[in-house]
C-alpha cells in the first residue's frame, strides 16, 4: 500500500501525464490543419508516450493496492501562434513535467518508499531525452527562423518517427 502523500502525489502525476496527452494531441491537429504532416506525426506520437506513461503510473497505483484517483483534464491550447511557438511551448511544459517527477521523488525519498523510487529513475532519465529531444528541434526551427524550404526537409525529416513503448521494457 502506498503512503497517502506518494499516492497523492502519484495520482496528480497521472492526471500531468494525461493532460500532457491532450496537449500534444491537441498540437498534432494544428500541425496536420498546417499542412504539417511531419509535424503533426511527431506531436501524436508524444501523445502516445505519454498516454503510455499514465498508463504506467496508473499500473504502478493498482500494483502497490492502492486506488487511482482520476480528475478531470484542464482546457488545453488547441491554437497556436506559429511552429516556433509550439515548440517552446512543448519545452516549457516538458520542463513543467520534469520538476512534476523531480518533486514526486522528492515526496518518495521524504516518505522513504524506495519502491516508488525505483519506479521513479526510468521517469527521471526519460525526462532527460525528453527535453534534449525538444531542444534539438527547436535549435533547428530557430536556425530556419521556423519557415521557408527549411521547413518542408524538418516536416519530412519529422514524418520519419515512428511509436515504440519504451515504458514495456522499464522496470515492470
Amino acid at each position: 500500500m502506498l503512503k497517502e502523500k506518494v499516492l497523492k502525489a502519484i495520482n496528480q502525476q497521472i492526471n500531468n501525464e494525461y493532460y500532457s496527452a491532450f496537449l500534444y494531441l491537441s498540437m498534432s491537429a494544428w500541425f496536420q490543419g498546417k499542412g504539417l504532416p511531419g509535424f503533426a506525426n511527431w506531436m501524436y506520437i508524444q501523445y502516445q508516450e505519454e498516454l503510455t506513461h499514465g498508463n504506467k503510473f496508473f499500473k504502478y497505483v493498482h500494483d502497490r493496492g492502492s486506488q487511482v484517483d482520476l480528475k478531470s483534464i484542464a482546457q488545453m491550447d488547441t491554437d497556436f501562434e506559429n511552429v516556433i511557438s509550439v515548440f517552446e511551448k512543448t519545452l516549457e511544459h516538458e520542463q513543467f513535467v520534469t520538476a512534476s517527477i523531480n518533486k514526486l521523488m522528492d515526496t518518495a525519498i521524504s516518505e522513504s518508499d524506495h519502491a516508488t523510487q525505483s519506479f521513479l529513475k526510468w521517469f527521471i532519465d526519460e525526462q532527460v531525452e525528453e527535453e534534449a529531444s525538444v531542444n534539438e528541434i527547436l535549435d533547428t526551427l530557430r536556425l530556419i527562423n521556423g519557415q521557408g524550404n527549411g521547413i518542408v526537409m524538418l516536416d519530412r525529416e519529422l514524418r520519419q518517427r515512428v511509436f515504440v513503448d519504451d515504458t514495456v521494457t522499464a522496470a515492470e
